[in-house]
């Protein structure tokens, strides 16, 4: 019995020293742990810095703009650039790339290009380094030589279709299907289908005919049928805006921007269309030759550039917000523009009525879809709202719609004059007590002796000329319309407002003045009779 305790106390003390052992082993297992991944990071700081991305201008399209609508930043038929080179689907066109290549460097040239390849390829390599730097992640997948005659071979062929097409007014271009070009337009308008605009300016002088416009002329005429804008109306881009043009999406973004415009912070647009014209707010087409995103405002008058609205649209606009959401030093223009638009449009009634001022006009299939694609440009996208260039035209149209007058009129014409239907039920009623406060007045003075005939002749005068003024009215239209003019309807408005004062004053000056009336009325004495700011309303 003695033994078998001691046995047991023996193997206790043994355990414990065991343990012990392993406990000790075990931190010190911790602490290297924790020093090596100490000397591993200061190891990476010492190593791993971080890249200059200030000159990047050509960015990948962030993931969740992407997935919103990712056919809006993927080429269709042909890549551009690093980023999209070698995609199985865009191959058919390396051979029309070679074919333009072949055209400037082939044996069989033209006989006004004297540039040999091995300058041009000496200019290119010079670029290089240069060129990578425009690119976000500098293409880092691609070895020099592949990335030197990616720039050489996609910006000759850039260059010389956009003289071929300079050669047939930009109509269409004897190399390419017809099909083609619109489709070429659009993958070439692409964030992520960019060269940098200095390396086709270089190709462009080293191949450079005699007599040709410049190379920003070209890209703009050429896309400009994705604004459906004349080419004679084609805005040109200041020398400021051509010299700060980092490639061709930010060339054409420029060229659509209004010129000399400041920028502040910007409220929220407040109304719709539909609000805004219930308010007063008279919405126009923009009548003189002004760059697409003018939009301007006096008062309750704001004027907007027509917009068309097809299914390439939606890729351009998108591109172009994507491109100033990740290009720091360009400033929010279009993603304000955007932002304004999408308060103006909240249902297809909204886009009716600014299709039937002639801002709007689309090829989709029904206004509903055109609501549905501008409410879903703004997905994704944030919004600052501190330096954009419409803050005075948002400011001056929630300031109209927050006086008293503009909700009193939104109200009555949201209630009384809604639709149609409505509006002839309100006009009735109106006509109906119009015409018993005639019968009721008039069987009055009727039964009062003391009122004769000729006052009778004189009162039934006050209270129809509302009447005969509607008659007589006429629109008086000058031969040149001042920039923000008075609207037909609202002359008409003002009128009938004068119409229905000048009726109220008669009657009242009527019953002082009767004696005047019955013996010496002619046309200069009534008009004598009502005060003259009456006839100035």
């Amino acid at each position: 019995m003695r033994n078998s305790s001691l046995a047991r106390l023996l193997l206790k003390s043994t355990g414990r020293k065991f343990h012990g052992i392993a406990g000790t082993g075990d931190n010190n297992l911790l602490i290297n742990e924790v020093s090596n991944w100490r000397a591993a990071l200061k190891k990476d700081l010492a190593i791993k810095f971080p890249k200059e991305r200030k000159a990047a201008s050509i960015y990948k399209v962030p993931v969740k703009m992407r997935e919103v609508q990712p056919d809006a930043y993927v080429p269709n038929i042909i890549s551009i650039g690093p980023y999209h080179h070698g995609d199985k689907r865009l191959q058919e066109m390396e051979e029309l790339k070679w074919g333009f290549f072949h055209r400037l460097f082939g044996p069989k040239k033209a006989p006004d290009i004297a540039v040999e390849l091995d300058h041009v390829m000496n200019a290119m390599e010079d670029l290089e380094q240069e060129a990578r730097k425009c690119y976000w992640d500098e293409a880092e997948q691609i070895k020099k030589d592949k990335f030197v005659k990616i720039m050489l071979v996609d910006g000759c062929f850039i260059v010389e279709l956009f003289r071929e097409l300079k050669q047939n007014s930009f109509h269409y271009c004897p190399s390419v299907k017809r099909w083609m070009l619109p489709t070429l337009r659009r993958d070439l308008i692409m964030l992520e289908n960019q060269i940098p605009l200095f390396v086709l300016q270089r190709l462009f002088e080293l191949t450079r005919r005699s007599k040709e416009s410049t190379l920003e002329q070209l890209a703009l005429m050429f896309f400009n049928p994705l604004l459906k804008r004349e080419h004679s109306n084609n805005p040109d881009v200041n020398a400021e805006g051509i010299g700060k043009s980092q490639h061709f999406l930010d060339l054409f973004r420029l060229s659509i921007l209004p010129k000399m415009v400041t920028r502040a912070a910007e409220s929220d647009m407040k109304r719709s269309m539909t609000e805004l014209m219930e308010s007063g707010v008279v919405v126009e087409k923009s009548v003189v030759n002004r760059p697409p995103l003018d939009v301007r405002c006096d008062g309750r008058w704001l004027q907007i550039p027509p917009l068309y609205i097809d299914d390439y649209k939606g890729t351009l606009i998108r591109n172009m917000v994507a491109y100033e959401q990740c290009h720091s030093n360009c400033k929010p223009d279009v993603t304000s523009y955007l932002f304004f638009f999408d308060g103006l449009i909240n249902s297809a009634h909204d886009v009716e009525l600014l299709h039937h001022k002639g801002v709007l006009q689309h090829s989709l299939g029904s206004n509903k879809e055109v609501a549905k694609l501008v409410n879903g440009l703004c997905k994704e996208i944030a919004r600052d709202s501190r330096k954009s260039y419409l803050h005075k035209v948002v400011f001056d149209i929630n300031s109209y719609c927050d006086s008293s007058y503009a909700k009193i009129r939104a109200r009555l014409v949201h209630h009384y004059f809604s639709n149609w239907v409505v509006g002839i039920s309100t006009f009735g009623a109106l006509v109906v007590l119009y015409l018993t406060v005639i019968q009721t007045c008039y069987g009055y003075v009727k039964d009062q002796p003391q009122f004769d005939k000729p006052f009778h002749h004189h009162l039934l005068d006050s209270i129809t000329l509302p009447i005969l003024h509607l008659f007589t009215f006429e629109k008086n239209q000058e031969e040149s319309e001042p920039e923000f003019h008075e609207p037909f309807h609202h002359n008409l408005l003002n009128f009938i407002i004068n119409s229905i004062i000048v009726p109220i004053c008669h009657l009242f000056t009527l019953g002082k003045n009767k004696e005047k009336f019955w013996h010496e009325s002619t046309d200069d004495e009534y008009f004598q009779i009502v005060p003259h700011w009456v006839l100035s309303v």
